[in-house]
């Protein structure tokens, strides 16, 4: 079965870079409310959410994430208005992207053989 070819964005600020993960990370942060569900949504270690947590906060002026520490009461963790923004913006450039290469990745499509195997 031949899939459409996908576009993944990954943006470079510095050394810094936002993608597809980390803007799925703050997608789950934002439905599910917590750090800890988002990365087992995205089969990921705990430790692992909270780096991409920590590296998203650490590469804007203002954070993307608030979290609470658990307790009796329970943790939990909020997308910043500043990260709402980001993953509207990330999500608009990524639309216009595909949209604008759509025929280009028809024309690419045509040149390539779907379904072989990967190299190791």
């Amino acid at each position: 079965m031949t899939q459409s070819p996908r576009l993944q964005l990954r943006l470079y600020f510095g050394t810094a870079m936002f993608g597809p993960g980390k803007a799925r990370m703050l997608e789950l942060i934002r439905d599910h409310g917590s750090i800890s569900a988002a990365g087992r949504a995205m089969q990921m270690s705990y430790k692992r959410a909270w780096s991409l947590v920590e590296e998203m906060n650490a590469m804007s002026h203002t954070p993307l994430v608030d979290s609470a520490r658990g307790g009796p009461g329970g943790g939990g963790a909020t997308v910043t208005p500043t990260g709402l923004a980001a993953l509207h913006h990330y999500r608009a450039i990524e639309a216009l992207t595909a949209s604008a290469a759509g025929s280009d990745l028809a024309a690419l499509k045509a040149l390539f053989t779907p379904d072989i195997p990967a190299r190791k």
